[in-house]
């Protein structure tokens, strides 16, 4: 009995020490309860890279849509077979939930954070804006891949079934934001220091970023409105990108590597070779840029016909730097501002110079990112078919031709520019899917799940853009 009381006390005192440091015992002390914003704001912002870098088919085949890469094996996807791998659900995925989502909480951690002095203040403002670019970047991407999608009512989580915004109104609406913070952007202070995975926390960049995003979103929809985009490009050519500069997200190795590198390299697999579309049309230029891009195969640059079975040997491969660990992705740089400018030119906007200077800029900018050496680039430049004033067609070939040419490995610019400007002229595929009615997507269809978890908004959307088909035209695509 005595034995049994001890125990008895023992189990008590125990009971009274576990109910004391009751909440000691169920905290995890390993993880924190809120993540940092800088954290999430970084997060968001590999989470954009990888997915604007990869060249895995099942999320990102912009390569394949621009031409610039074709299959080997597998050819569903150069043939616009987009439903097969269900590849919308996964881009709604990683825009919404793994970019978008961070960077709103991000913004919220910060509005939230209390902050003494002057300078704090602003760099806490500083933090917000460039949240908010992110975020401009990020919706501008989902417009010109889908067209109308969620906007005022997304990322709430109490509202599973959001409305599909209009595209036009969102573009304007990306416009007002992206100019409010450049506008607003403080060079006296910093920002997210190196947390900052795109630009370092350097504000003067970012808001050389604002501008240079602003003359992108206003030539694409310059087509349709034209007075609109005349006075944003003309606002912000003169305070975007210098000569040089750009937005690069730096790869490391290892978990860090870029998504090129574990999609061609470390894979094993040999699924991807340069298109014949790009390889022909370089071959005919002789554009210098070919050893940059490209390997050569015995004697000569060759291209794996687009949209057919190639066998891996037999055709150039993708040049190592593209392939290396470390390789920057390019989100937004000079030499495409140089491009947009010729065109704004051309359309009678004001913008500093001519368009053939502007174009030649963007050809000059872009070999030199490549390493082509001086002499070569201005062998290529006198060239009659490449010069301004005699190259083939009209401005829109001229201009749409060798910005496709110098958007090489970006993907969605590449195919963007083919889609607004109709040059070059791209190869069909010997078996397109029939949503694409027999040419070159003009867009993305939407997930397939929001036809079943968002039926109504999915329908009305659909309807409203004129099918969810890949041919399909997004609101600038005239």
């Amino acid at each position: 009995m005595k034995k049994i009381s001890i125990i008895l006390i023992i189990m008590v005192g125990f009971l009274i020490s576990c109910t004391k440091n009751f909440e000691d015992f169920n905290t995890d002390k390993k993880h924190a309860t809120v993540v940092p914003a800088q954290f999430l704001f970084a997060n968001a912002q590999k989470a954009l890279a990888d997915m604007y870098s990869s060249t895995s088919v099942n999320i990102n085949n912009w390569k394949l849509f621009a031409q610039y890469w074709t299959e080997t094996t597998y050819t569903d996807e150069s043939n616009y077979d987009v439903l097969n791998r269900n590849i919308g659900n996964t881009l709604f995925r990683i825009f919404y939930r793994d970019i978008l989502v961070d960077l709103k909480e991000a913004k919220r951690i910060t509005e939230e954070e209390v902050v003494d002095g002057v300078e704090a203040t602003i760099a806490k403002n500083n933090r917000l804006l460039i949240i908010d670019l992110v975020e401009v970047y990020t919706y501008q991407q989902l417009v010109d891949i889908f067209g109308d999608v969620p906007y005022t009512e997304a990322l709430d989580i109490a509202n599973i079934s959001p409305a599909y915004d209009d595209a036009s109104t969102i573009y304007k609406d990306l416009l007002t934001r992206a100019k409010t913070a450049a506008g607003a952007l403080n060079t006296d202070a910093g920002s997210f220091g190196g947390d900052d995975l795109m630009m370092g926390g350097d504000v003067a960049m970012w808001k050389k970023f604002a501008n240079t995003l602003i003359v992108r979103m206003a030539i694409t929809i310059a087509a349709k409105e034209p007075a609109l985009a005349k006075g944003y490009i003309e606002g912000a050519y003169a305070g975007a990108f210098a000569y040089g500069e750009a937005c690069a997200f730096q790869y490391l190795t290892g978990a860090n590597s870029n998504p090129l590198y574990q999609d061609l390299i470390q894979s094993g697999r040999h699924d991807f070779i340069p298109a014949n579309t790009i390889v022909d049309m370089m071959n005919t230029l002789e554009d210098p840029r070919r050893a940059a891009y490209f390997d050569i195969n015995g004697d000569t640059y060759r291209g794996g016909i687009y949209g057919e079975s190639n066998p891996f040997a037999q055709y150039s491969h993708i040049n190592d730097r593209i392939q290396a660990q470390d390789y920057a992705s390019v989100m937004l740089d000079y030499t495409e501002l140089a491009f947009y400018l010729a065109e704004a030119a051309e359309r009678g906007f004001s913008v500093g110079g001519s368009a053939a200077t502007w174009y030649e800029n963007g050809i000059r900018s872009s070999m030199e990112y490549w390493g082509v050496a001086a002499a070569d680039i201005d062998t290529y430049m006198a060239r009659a078919d490449v010069a301004y004033a005699t190259a083939a067609g009209n401005w829109k070939q001229k201009i749409g031709t060798q910005a496709w040419l110098a958007f090489y490995v970006r993907g969605l610019e590449g195919w963007t520019s083919y889609r607004r400007l109709d040059f070059p002229v791209l190869n069909l595929p010997p078996a397109p899917d029939e949503s694409a009615e027999g040419a070159v997507p003009r867009r993305h269809t939407y997930p397939v799940n929001e036809q079943t978890l968002n039926g109504e908004n999915y329908s009305a959307a659909a309807s409203k853009i004129g099918g969810d088909k890949l041919s399909t035209k997004i609101f600038w695509d005239e």
